[in-house]
């Protein structure tokens, strides 16, 4: 076992949940979150507080600033902890109650954005809200994840690595899009070593990252309401947008066989799922899937029996088993 003295050293890179006996899709599942920061995101933060540090844009009264919907703050929050810096997380309603105490347990901030922008939504208004911290107190450094080149990066040197030594016959590779740099990092890196390998993007009902009309979303992780500047899709052969209720079905679903993942982790899967369908019938292919985080820190949301009804409707959860489905 490795001996560290900073949360970012350890990260369990090769795990995989064999998805053909739980879901009885030809996908394996590649599980992100066992670090000490809980999801995929530790990479990217690392990765770009490592930049600005080389960049000498932090000093000891720098104050880390940063948009997340909840897993980057956590792991922005721990780093920050650990190499003395301030740090301020601008979050909204949509972030879990657990997400926001975690991060204020570190000894971080929390700004929740309630009014979302009229045209940008929510993360419009956190972005800009940002924006005026950092013109108003210089000490405020934004690495800003959704635009940072490092954010791609740390999953072109790491995570993509990573997936083509386990799966060197790799057919289809199925990434979330939030801010889009864990699916810029692995695209580029297949593109460039492994073209024969397809790309699939699975989004949200209701993000506006592929052109599509901007929606209600209740489920943190991916999706958004700006167009992330990371983005370039020609890196993409395929783009699946799935629905709300469908992904709170998958992640039940993978409850009950003792599994629990975060909402994207259900997202994916369920774009996994309707892409293999059209394209693979057969199911005579090498698939993998990215799950960024477990399920914990959805209890309140996305595992609550009375939340998931109140926003997808009373028989969302019908017909998942046959035990009783308690209202908590």
């Amino acid at each position: 076992m490795p001996i560290v003295d900073a949360p970012e050293q350890f990260n369990q890179e090769d795990l995989y949940l064999d998805l053909h006996s739980t879901m009885d899709l030809p996908v394996y599942l590649k599980c992100e979150g066992f670090n000490f920061a809980g999801s995929i995101k530790l990479k990217a933060a690392t990765e770009m507080v490592d930049a600005a540090e080389r960049q000498g844009l932090l000093s000891s009264d720098s104050i880390l600033i940063e948009s997340s919907s909840g897993n980057l703050g956590v792991a922005l929050s721990m780093i920050a902890a650990n190499r003395g810096y301030a740090f301020e997380c601008v979050t909204d309603a949509r972030c879990n109650l657990a997400t926001r105490l975690l991060i204020e347990s570190m000894g971080s901030r929390v700004k929740v954005i309630t009014e979302g922008h009229p045209e940008r939504g929510l993360l419009g208004a956190r972005l800009d809200y940002v924006r005026e911290r950092c013109e108003s107190d210089p000490r405020y450094v934004w690495l800003n994840q959704h635009a940072n080149p490092n954010n791609w990066k740390a999953h072109y040197r790491v995570t993509a690595p990573a997936i083509a030594r386990r799966f060197p016959k790799l057919d289809v590779l199925f990434v979330g899009a939030g801010t889009t740099g864990t699916l810029m990092g692995c695209a580029r890196y297949f593109r460039q070593t492994h073209p024969g390998v397809t790309i699939v993007a699975v989004d949200s009902v209701g993000s506006v990252t592929f052109g599509v009309p901007a929606g209600l979303r209740m489920i943190p992780g991916l999706g958004a309401g700006v167009r992330p500047a990371l983005l370039d899709e020609s890196f993409v052969d395929h783009v699946v947008h799935v629905p709300e209720a469908e992904t709170v079905r998958v992640c039940h679903q993978l409850a009950r066989t003792g599994f629990m993942f975060g909402g994207s982790t259900g997202t994916v899967i369920a774009g996994a799922r309707r892409w293999l369908a059209e394209h693979r019938p057969t199911g005579q292919v090498t698939a993998v899937a990215i799950a960024p985080d477990f399920g914990e820190r959805y209890l309140d949301t996305l595992y609550h029996t009375n939340w998931v009804r109140e926003f997808y409707g009373p028989d969302v959860l019908d017909g998942l088993s046959t035990r009783e489905q308690y209202t908590h």
